[in-house]
């Protein structure tokens, strides 16, 4: 189950590539962001006013960073391979896995680097710069997506944490892409939005709960940990981007610090069967 979920965080991803070339990268973002909004409202029905002032805060918060994460990613993905893109990003939680490390953690810091520069490149001038630099706010934000994450999960159990978080994340996309997307609409972008907001974040997130059920939180980090090299692969296979060895050496070690940094750095574990990934500080981006 959780490689299914990574298998549909990464052909949604490919999709969205596709849908860039009508709506843009934001446009792409804020559809997958307004529908995912939407189905959890009506799935979830949650009701806010039971919700703690402490939750309804953090869960904004929350909110606000998953459209920063979202929509700065889909630009990275504009400009570099999906694979380069997912492994500069995967660098959020794994800086977080290192702090939480600390000093166990400092050569992992030190192979992620090694790795950065293998998947950038930047002797050749080839990596987009501007690229580079959306991928890596974008494992900035997804860093602060995890802790913050953890904090709902402290407040709320379930999916309740993203029946707040989800239509904020909505709501600022449409402040941010909305107005530049309304004219591209159509019936039939407005079906794909619904169709990617399903495959991602929608289906992985519920895989991803099942499978937590039945996996330690350091069998889980490590399975997540190697989510670029899979990214790799979708762009090889959806997306005809062929890396160069330098690269996929460099997403080698990136995945192996990840999981490294994942062994030593986890957050101890409760005894819910339902607790959120997010507690385990493995949250994914939406």
């Amino acid at each position: 189950m959780a490689v299914a979920s990574m298998v549909c965080v990464q052909l949604g991803l490919a999709a969205s590539v596709a849908l860039m070339d009508r709506v843009g990268a934001e446009g792409a973002a804020w559809l997958r962001l307004f529908w995912a909004g939407v189905i959890l409202v009506v799935v979830v029905r949650p009701r806010y006013a039971e919700f703690s002032k402490t939750a309804l805060r953090i869960g904004v918060a929350l909110g606000v960073v998953t459209a920063g994460v979202t929509m700065l990613f889909m630009a990275a993905v504009e400009r570099l391979p999906l694979g380069t893109a997912s492994a500069l990003e995967f660098l959020g939680p794994l800086g977080v896995a290192v702090f939480r490390s600390q000093r166990t953690g400092r050569a992992w810091v030190m192979v992620a680097a090694v790795g950065v520069l293998l998947l950038t490149q930047p002797w050749t001038g080839r990596a987009d710069p501007l690229g580079v630099l959306f991928a890596l706010a974008a494992a900035a934000c997804w860093a602060a997506y995890i802790l913050l994450t953890q904090r709902v999960g402290d407040e709320v159990a379930g999916l309740a944490g993203l029946s707040i978080s989800m239509p904020v994340a909505a709501l600022t996309a449409t402040a941010v892409a909305g107005p530049g997307v309304v004219d591209q609409l159509t019936p039939e972008l407005m079906l794909l939005g619904i169709g990617l907001a399903i495959l991602l974040p929608v289906v992985p997130f519920s895989l991803e709960l099942l499978a937590l059920r039945r996996l330690t939180a350091g069998a889980f980090g490590t399975l997540m940990s190697l989510e670029p090299a899979l990214a790799l692969l979708i762009g090889l296979v959806a997306l005809g981007q062929v890396p160069n060895a330098t690269a996929v050496a460099g997403i080698g070690f990136v995945v192996v610090a990840g999981i490294g940094a994942e062994n030593t750095g986890a957050r101890p574990v409760a005894t819910s069967d339902d607790q959120p990934r997010a507690e385990l500080g493995l949250a994914h981006r939406s």
